[in-house]
């Protein structure tokens, strides 16, 4: 017998965003539930987990899995991030997969297919960027990716400027199955506070810095306090090599006051009070290969 909310039938269940690095999918995420939960970046790779946020209306609610891009393993972050994205393969009652407006389909696009084509859950095709190609451009497009994989759907978006959002949530109801919320109707992810807070430290440090330095860095909060008025924040941004702590502090801590007003901003629209944020810069060299350090930053393969 089918659920019922209100005496309409409601739906509920889970859609995972996957695709290449960069192509948009925290920038999806981020303007379907209304505000920042992921962070985002010109940079690839931006994203390490996979972040879970809520979306809810009179229809249903949908839990995005936001993951990591998929790429290349070069270290045992890049393999962790890889298989934290392909777990939600088999978690998502539906997947959405991000692609650039194209007509050229590349070698990363043609491996996340390789990996999709034995996958029995539904397949929306998400074209990213519409509005960076003319109107009669776009069934090019979608012509030359509709046989890439058996799709279920295909919709073209521009997750900046909001365009055909409403038409690709409505195309993702349809693949969920009916049942009660998995949330309260006010619930916009599962995400600490914290780690919040550590993402969009990262996410600063990462629109800030040389292209050298940000895959190599790491934010973890040692102390939030909230003092009533106002939340007190101590963090520390881990490095891999000297020469990135000089260029994260900067000439007399530039670099690293830059950083952290422009972090602070965020986490007082987040926590909606003053923030007082300090930050420490360590060096822990090779830390991304390093098991035990991994853990130490939330990378844990046993909570995937």
């Amino acid at each position: 017998m089918m659920e019922e909310k209100n005496n309409k039938q409601y739906k509920s269940g889970f859609a995972a965003i996957i695709g290449r690095p960069n192509v948009g999918k925290s920038t999806l995420m981020n303007k379907i539930i209304g505000q920042k939960i992921a962070i985002t970046s010109n940079k690839p790779q931006t994203t390490r987990n996979r972040i879970q946020t809520v979306y809810t209306d009179d229809k249903g609610q949908i839990v995005f899995l936001d993951t990591p891009g998929l790429h290349k393993q070069k270290n045992k972050l890049s393999q962790y991030m890889v298989k934290a994205a392909k777990s939600t393969f088999s978690d998502a009652d539906v997947i959405l997969w991000l692609v650039e407006a194209s007509d050229h389909i590349g070698g990363g696009d043609r491996a996340i297919a390789e990996e999709l084509k034995d996958i029995k859950t539904p397949l929306v095709l998400v074209i990213n960027k519409a509005d960076t190609v003319k109107h009669d451009d776009m069934y090019g497009i979608i012509d030359t990716y509709k046989d890439l994989c058996d799709f279920n759907d295909i919709v073209p978006v521009s997750a900046l400027k909001g365009d055909n959002i409403q038409e690709l949530i409505s195309v993702i109801f349809e693949y969920l199955p009916y049942g009660e919320p998995f949330y309260d109707d006010d619930t916009v992810t599962d995400q600490p506070v914290r780690q919040i807070a550590a993402e969009l430290i990262r996410e600063k440090a990462l629109k800030c810095l040389s292209e050298e330095v940000p895959h190599g860095i790491a934010v973890t909060i040692e102390k939030m306090q909230d003092a009533g008025r106002i939340v007190n924040i101590d963090a520390e941004i881990c490095c891999e090599k000297d020469s990135h702590k000089a260029i994260i502090i900067g000439k007399k801590g530039s670099m690293l006051k830059k950083i952290g007003s422009a972090a602070r901003f965020e986490i007082e629209k987040l926590v909606e009070k003053q923030v007082n944020l300090k930050l420490w810069v360590r060096v822990k060299k090779d830390w991304r290969d390093s098991d035990m350090l991994l853990k130490n930053f939330g990378y844990r393969e046993d909570e995937l």
